[in-house]
């Protein structure tokens, strides 16, 4: 009896740690490994779009980046003059290189944790445009729960414990079952 509740045990580690190894045939593969996803916190960003433009901006420190394309085409816009007012601040973008097709404001001072009302005024040629957004700094409790990813080795480790877990349920349940058989084998 021992003999089957060990072989048991073995058989169920084998199903869950076989799979983990297992490999694609040829023509099963999903194409060449991607790059490395960043992890953390993602950086602060505003989005405003009006019928002629769509404006991106990327918050790192007190640097804004700014992206603007056209809305029908999606085309980057160079030479425009952005103009924006930030919580009652006002500010100029310079572009942000002469090959670059983005544009920056360096704010003077680490903006708060908070919502900012963003507005931007955008003259591109004969084109002039008012956008709204919002500069969203708040830190959040979801956020930061998140920000914690799992080892190999806790993984294993949570495996090892499930399969050692059901392992013990298996062997109890035998001894149950047993325990059963000869009790109704001494009432017959």
């Amino acid at each position: 009896m021992k003999i089957n509740s060990f072989l048991a045990v073995i058989g169920i580690v084998a199903a869950l740690v076989l799979p983990l190894s297992v490999q694609a045939g040829p023509g099963h593969d999903h194409g060449p490994a991607a790059a490395p996803a960043a992890t953390g916190p993602a950086l602060p960003r505003l989005a405003a779009e009006s019928e002629l433009f769509e404006l991106v901006g990327v918050l790192d420190g007190r640097r804004l980046t700014l992206y603007l394309d056209r809305s029908d085409d999606n085309t980057p816009v160079l030479g425009a003059q952005i103009e924006l007012e930030i919580a009652g601040a006002k500010f100029v973008a310079r572009k942000h290189s002469e090959e670059a097709e983005a544009y920056e404001i360096v704010l003077p001072a680490d903006p708060k944790p908070e919502l900012l009302p963003v507005t931007a005024t955008i003259t591109a040629g004969t084109d002039i445009d008012l956008l709204a957004g919002e500069l969203d700094l708040q830190v959040r409790a979801d956020d930061a729960a998140h920000t914690h990813a799992h080892t190999w080795q806790e993984l294993g480790l949570w495996a090892g414990g499930a399969a050692a877990g059901l392992a013990a349920l298996i062997v109890i349940g035998r001894r149950l079952a047993a325990a059963r058989q000869r009790r109704a084998g001494a009432a017959a």
